[in-house]
């Protein structure tokens, strides 16, 4: 089985390099016989840069090796031609138009055509038959050979595999056991290394990463669970605070920014819980998301008098990243404009298919190069909200640019690769989306 599978492999390993290789050994042999072409013609250039008299074009092109095989011409602009020629009148009259060199198809090859400017506003044309032996020259010696070390190098890899293969079954086997196991839910399997000493390594390996699995859970288990205790505790005592507070709009609204890091911490100790593979298969709306996010950040916006406005956002744009991600990103580009700009500061987002765009009228930034760079800031934070938002882009294969925006302060440019909406928009988005400010 293993040698048959060597083969199997080998044989489209070597087809992989092989078709290629033959493709280009072709496309050499043609630009060699091109470049080839194009050196005769320049000579004939040069010498039609000195004079345009026939008989002094005709010395030149016999100084050449294609002049006495026929297989140059000259094509001048009174309609005269010196030498073979093969080429088309159309073709040479679009060489001459074009000014620049061309190839064109002809019998038994090509001609190459070279344009050349003479002095009154006048041009001729060079004109040199390429044949098809001279573009395929080598081309079937060197295929043989390429095909002969392919079918050596397939008949050394089976041969090999074959002594190799009741070594590396057992071992293999053992791997592929404890593989599905800990693919169940099994971290407590582990394999004894044998085989080969590749394999012994694979098998340690093997081990090495089953005992970092399981440390890896618990202390993410445990780091959620001091995460829990340590904000619920301070919340509790905000919660207790805002009860205390008498009734009115100040304190309805201090009880839903309660409510919202309250299911915040929720969802980030249920995110941290979430397995990898999970993380993966996430898709994002990220018109919902903003919408989402706006209708919170709008009521601190109110308070502040920033006027702000949503620019796009008419469909879904789905990207392959979890939600929570989006929403780290984006709270990150509009909590830096209420952190780092003044009250009544105006700010946009934009959203289409290709990239989200958030600016404001702030100062802007100084050093766009610096504030892309994780932990520096010029603002005095922890200089880590727009390293959020590069990590989204790289994740939906976009990247970050940093500039001034039309309305005179930063404009943070996130790139993105959306994908083919799966699923449909959530029921909630309509009713929660721009709910505050203006959309445009």
């Amino acid at each position: 089985m293993l040698a048959r599978g060597a083969l199997a492999v080998t044989s489209m390993v070597a087809l992989a390099f092989l078709v290629p290789l033959a493709l280009v050994t072709k496309q050499i042999a043609e630009d060699r016989a091109l470049l080839d072409a194009r050196q005769q013609a320049a000579a004939v250039v040069t010498a039609l840069a000195v004079s345009s008299d026939p008989a002094v074009l005709s010395r030149a092109m016999a100084a050449t090796a294609d002049g006495p095989r026929q297989r140059l011409a000259v094509h001048l602009s009174s309609g005269v031609s010196l030498g073979a020629s093969r080429a088309e009148m159309a073709d040479v009259k679009l060489a001459a138009d074009r000014g620049g060199s061309m190839t064109a198809p002809v019998a038994d090859g090509l001609v190459y055509l070279q344009p050349a400017a003479l002095d009154g506003g006048r041009n001729a044309v060079v004109e040199v038959f390429v044949p098809e032996a001279d573009l395929s020259r080598g081309v079937a010696t060197a295929w043989w050979s390429m095909g002969a070390l392919a079918a050596l190098l397939v008949a050394v890899s089976v041969a090999l595999a074959d002594r190799l293969g009741w070594r590396v079954v057992g071992a293999t086997r053992q791997l592929a056991r404890a593989s599905r196991a800990v693919g169940s839910g099994d971290l407590t399997v582990r394999v004894h290394p044998a085989g080969p000493p590749d394999l012994v390594e694979v098998g340690e390996a093997f081990n090495a990463m089953a005992d970092r699995l399981n440390a890896v859970i618990d202390a993410e288990r445990e780091r959620a669970a001091d995460l829990s205790h340590r904000l619920r505790t301070p919340l509790t005592a905000l919660r207790l605070d805002t009860d205390a507070l008498p009734p009115g709009p100040e304190s309805d609204r201090m009880r839903q920014a309660v409510e919202a890091l309250d299911a915040e911490i929720d969802a980030i100790i249920a995110g941290a819980r979430r397995t990898a593979a999970e993380r993966a298969a996430e898709e994002t709306d990220l018109v919902d998301v903003v919408a989402d996010r706006l209708a919170f950040w709008a009521v601190l916006a109110e308070d502040h008098g920033r006027p702000w406005e949503v620019v796009g956002a008419d469909e879904p744009v789905w990207l392959p990243v979890p939600r929570s991600d989006a929403i780290g990103a984006v709270d990150a580009l509009i909590g830096n404009i209420f952190r780092h700009t003044p009250h009544g500061t105006a700010f946009r987002v934009t959203v289409t298919p290709d990239a989200m765009v958030v600016e404001d009228a702030g100062p802007g930034i100084a050093d766009a190069d610096a504030a892309l760079q994780r932990g520096v800031s010029g603002g005095g934070s922890t200089g880590l909200g727009l390293d959020i938002v590069c990590q989204l882009a790289r994740q939906a294969g976009g990247s970050v640019a940093v500039d001034h925006g039309d309305l005179g302060g930063a404009r943070i440019t996130v790139t993105l690769t959306s994908l083919a909406p799966t699923s449909p928009a959530p029921a909630h988005a309509a009713a929660i989306r721009f709910r505050r400010g203006q959309q445009a």
